[in-house]
């Protein structure tokens, strides 16, 4: 048999080959074993050095030919197997778009934020202006300025975060106090004031305890300010955060930065005041300090306690929202769980 003529036979076995091929693989190895260096074409044209001058290149010619032949056939099926592989894929991946999506719950404020943006809009809502400060503070404003000097027995009351010497991460959010009031020009109007905001002290963690909290704190400085004046705002906001029907009490108590200083109680939001576990059987719950500015703390800031008073107070939304909500815990809040993060959502 003559080399044109195995050719011929080649490429005849070759495309019947290529045309009853389903798969890919398969396809690929007849490329290989057709077309490759040790295939058949390649063998042929090795067999071109004993033919005559005249009948080698018209040999070669056709040998070519069939190659590109072979060569252009495999990949048209190619082309065929990988189109009829992505349709495959397609429809069995298909997505049907009418059925409904999945369902994205829709987040909220954290319930701490909602506990403080309460208190904040019930102080505005009489006026009071919110100042935040920061959390970094100089023992001057920390300490000094709220009446408690260096060696102060009453500065072991709170565990400091100190930074360096004179440094340290507030104990309260006094400090916006004391450079509120150097600031203010009373001249134009009384001193109302919130400020909210973190505090840090180095606290045991345990279920009432934390290193960091939040507080806010209230101060008033005007002519004529009263201990009254004090009740009656402090009665404003706890029956706004608790019901109109709790009662307030204040009980004689010691903060170095007020005098008179008071504890502020209301009456048992669960019981209404008969006792339970939640007040401890005394029908009252502790919420806040408070009491008129120390005369210290006015002389400090260039204000004449002759001529001005006021009050101040302090309260922790963390503690606040324990009570409100019956949770024993206050890392709770911190946690992060999400499950009981939603027991608080849209409130």
């Amino acid at each position: 048999m003559d080399l044109q003529t195995q050719l011929e036979d080649l490429k005849t076995a070759t495309l019947e080959k290529i045309s009853a091929t389903k798969e890919l693989a398969e396809v690929e190895k007849i490329r290989v074993e057709t077309l490759g260096k040790k295939g058949p074409i390649t063998e042929v044209l090795r067999g071109m050095k004993d033919l005559s001058a005249e009948e080698r290149p018209k040999v070669g010619a056709f040998a070519n030919q069939i190659r590109d032949l072979l060569t252009e056939a495999i990949e048209e099926k190619k082309t065929v197997l990988n189109q009829v592989a992505l349709e495959a894929a397609l429809a069995k991946e298909t997505i049907d778009v009418t059925l409904p999506g999945k369902q994205i719950s829709q987040g909220s404020r954290h319930v701490l934020t909602q506990i403080m943006e309460e208190i904040e809009d019930t102080f505005v809502g009489m006026g009071y202006q919110i100042i935040e400060g920061n959390e970094v503070e100089t023992d001057h404003y920390n300490f000094e300025r709220m009446n408690l000097p260096k060696d102060h027995p009453a500065r072991d009351m709170q565990d400091t975060f100190y930074l360096s010497d004179d440094l340290l991460l507030r104990t309260h959010t006094s400090p916006v106090q004391a450079r509120t009031m150097e600031d203010h020009d009373f001249s134009k109007g009384a001193l109302r004031m919130i400020s909210p905001g973190k505090v840090f002290r180095r606290d045991t963690d345990d279920a009432t305890h934390s290193h960091q909290f939040h507080q806010i704190e209230g101060l008033v400085i005007d002519k004529g300010i009263t201990m009254a004046d004090l009740k009656g705002t402090l009665e404003t906001m706890l029956k706004t955060l608790f019901g109109e029907d709790r009662n307030v009490r204040l009980r004689p108590s010691y903060f170095p930065f007020t005098e008179p200083s008071v504890e502020v109680d209301v009456s048992c939001f669960k019981c209404g005041g008969k006792g339970c576990n939640v007040c401890k059987y005394t029908g009252w719950i502790e919420i806040l300090g408070a009491g008129m500015v120390h005369p210290n703390v006015l002389e400090m800031s260039g204000i004449d306690p002759t001529i001005y008073s006021g009050f101040a107070f302090g309260l922790g939304p963390d503690r606040i929202a324990m009570l409100r909500y019956g949770v024993n815990d206050i890392r709770n809040f911190y946690l992060n769980d999400v499950r009981f993060l939603e027991q608080f959502k849209g409130e």
